[in-house]
């Protein structure tokens, strides 16, 4: 074994031994946000409303309780879902959602229990919601999929709570609220989903027998359903959530299918490092998602997640697609159908969809049609050059669109106009007989939506920017133990965002992960090891900055600090 590596075991080891304790009190675990707005102020009220032990949940339906608006007194403009959970046993990472009339509110997977327990909480601003949230007598469901045996004895004890804030009319925002700026202007056209919520939303979903997401085998699964739009529509959007597991849980290190069967390897982890989840109406492509890589608890090394948890793993991001230019044909009168699929999939995805509608509310039908529609171009380049283990792999892919439609309602005739381009490139090495191996991905997406009056001025419009890149580097050893393996990794990873609002700066912000381990695993589990994560976190606006670094080592936070200065200018 190299030095170097001892080295570095050494100084993991000694910085991560956690002194001995009797009786260790239960573990909070965290994820590193932006904090809320409405962290600062007192809830107009409070809605507890789901309160359950999953258990052996697999092959049954989600847990359902009965949603009521809050009462005529509790004034409110925002609403926060508050997620609260906390285990002990032992349990690999399992996926959750929260659903509100068959439609996805929020995607969440579980931290990893430990003999002494352990407890997170989160919040998720549900304001987009508004519509449904108003509502009474609707069902909530809850879906968290776990097993139970004489290995997984991890039971998840879950809380959720509705909070809801009155935004507008508050005047004790604190004036050093962290990110004040988000506060919806209310005298501007937004297209933010939260600033300005959708009159209508309804669930692109499946029955809810176990769960309310559909399930994506293969490639060929492709999944869709029917919906009939009110006839004054004017806007639509549809949020996509999207999960991926079992041998597509890592579908960013997966080889090609040549390379497994020149190799006689069973693993089924292959077709590639490409998956791209495509949007369609009516069986054409309209849009697509190349989903942010969430690591999930179990993922990679589980002691990088200890208890600072990767980006998204507690509330993992939904993906907005613009379908207003295609009203000319959703407003025709018939039935059409919004399908997902996954390219080039593996066994297994969950994907639902939230179709968001805005009425108009004088006028009983809009007339609406198109400018410009034209099939997304697409270009995806393949390399692979490999002997026996060894090799290299590269995938470089790009997809455009844009589309254009006119609605003519009685608030005037608007025009929007969408550009997306996605551009994607991933690069996997084999090294030492196929035992090292490297990942580098990078994956830019560009988003622009804008909406133009009958003679041509701007009225509203949004451009967004966003970058994940990944390197990973995994390499594995025989261990000193029989059947035992010594493996190391190193993970940098992070989201970039940058957006723009009717031409001036809106919001920035940078996300990311470092983490070294190493760990020696046998008979299913791990034996020993050692990890150190660090994060930091970055957001700023017209308005203010928001910073948090955290440092955590041996399953405990050594530093975690925050502030909301910004960095002056060189």
């Amino acid at each position: 074994m190299h030095l170097s590596l001892l080295l570095f075991l050494l100084s993991l080891t000694l910085i991560s031994s956690p002194p001995p304790s009797a009786a260790a009190p239960p573990q909070q675990y965290i994820e590193v946000t932006a904090p809320l707005l409405f962290d600062s102020l007192t809830p107009s009220c409070t809605l507890p409303l789901l309160s359950h032990s999953f258990a052996n949940t697999t092959g049954h339906p989600p847990t359902n309780a009965t949603y009521s608006s809050p009462p005529t007194n509790c004034t409110w403009s925002n609403a926060v879902l508050h997620f609260s959970a906390a285990s002990n046993g032992s349990q690999p990472d399992r996926t959750a959602a929260v659903w509100l009339s068959g439609s996805e509110l929020l995607r969440t997977t579980t931290a990893e229990p430990t003999a002494d327990g352990i407890f997170w909480n989160f919040r998720k601003d549900v304001t987009r919601y508004a519509s449904l949230l108003r509502q009474s007598n609707l069902s909530l469901s809850v879906m968290l999929d776990n097993v139970l045996d004489d290995l997984h004895t991890g039971i998840f004890h879950v809380n959720v709570t509705f909070l809801y804030y009155d935004v507008v009319n508050t005047t004790d925002l604190a004036a050093n609220t962290p990110l004040s700026l988000f506060r919806p202007d209310q005298n501007s056209v937004s297209l933010e989903l939260n600033a300005n919520p959708a009159d209508l939303i309804l669930p692109i979903s499946s029955a809810g027998d176990e769960g309310f997401w559909f399930k994506i085998e293969s490639e060929s699964d492709s999944v869709s359903h029917g919906i009939e739009i009110p006839a004054n529509t004017y806007r639509a959007v549809i949020e996509i959530y999207v999960s991926f597991h079992k041998n597509d849980a890592f579908w960013y290190t997966n080889p090609s299918d040549y390379y497994l069967e020149m190799n006689n390897l069973t693993t089924q982890r292959g077709h590639g490092a490409y998956r791209e989840v495509l949007v369609k109406l009516d069986g054409n492509v309209i849009g697509s998602v190349i989903p942010f890589p969430v690591i999930y608890s179990g993922g990679i090394n589980p002691l990088f997640w200890e208890p600072l948890v990767s980006m998204g793993t507690f509330n993992l991001p939904s993906y907005e697609q613009e379908l207003t230019p295609f009203l000319g044909m959703l407003l025709d009168g018939n039935r059409h159908f919004l399908g997902i699929n996954v390219a080039a999939a593996s066994s297994y995805w969950l994907v639902d969809a939230n179709l968001h509608l805005w009425l108009d509310q004088n006028s009983s039908n809009v007339e609406a049609g198109p400018i410009k529609y034209t099939n997304p171009s697409s270009c995806v380049e393949r390399q692979a050059k490999f002997h026996e283990l060894d090799g290299k792999f590269k995938i470089e892919g790009e997809r455009k669109s844009e589309f254009s439609g006119w609605v003519n309602s009685t608030a005037g005739n608007f025009t929007t106009y969408v550009y997306s381009k996605v551009e994607f490139e991933n690069k996997i090495v084999f090294k030492h007989n196929g035992t090292s191996k490297s990942v580098k991905q990078e994956v830019k997406v560009v988003d622009k939506v804008e909406v133009k009056s009958a003679l041509g001025h701007s009225v509203s419009n949004v451009s967004r920017e966003r970058r994940y890149p990944l390197k990973l580097t995994t390499t594995a050893m025989p261990g000193s133990e029989k059947d035992s393996c010594l493996m190391t990794s190193e993970l940098d990873h992070s989201l970039k965002e940058e957006k723009k609002e009717n031409g001036d700066f809106k919001r920035k912000s940078e996300n990311r992960q470092k983490c070294r381990g190493w760990m020696f695993v046998g008979d299913g589990g791990i034996l020993s090891g050692a990890a150190a994560t660090s994060q930091s976190y970055h957001v700023k606006d017209s308005y203010g900055c928001y910073t948090r670094r955290v440092l955590a080592a041996g399953g405990s936070i050594k530093n975690d600090t925050h502030n909301c200065l910004c960095a002056a200018a060189a």
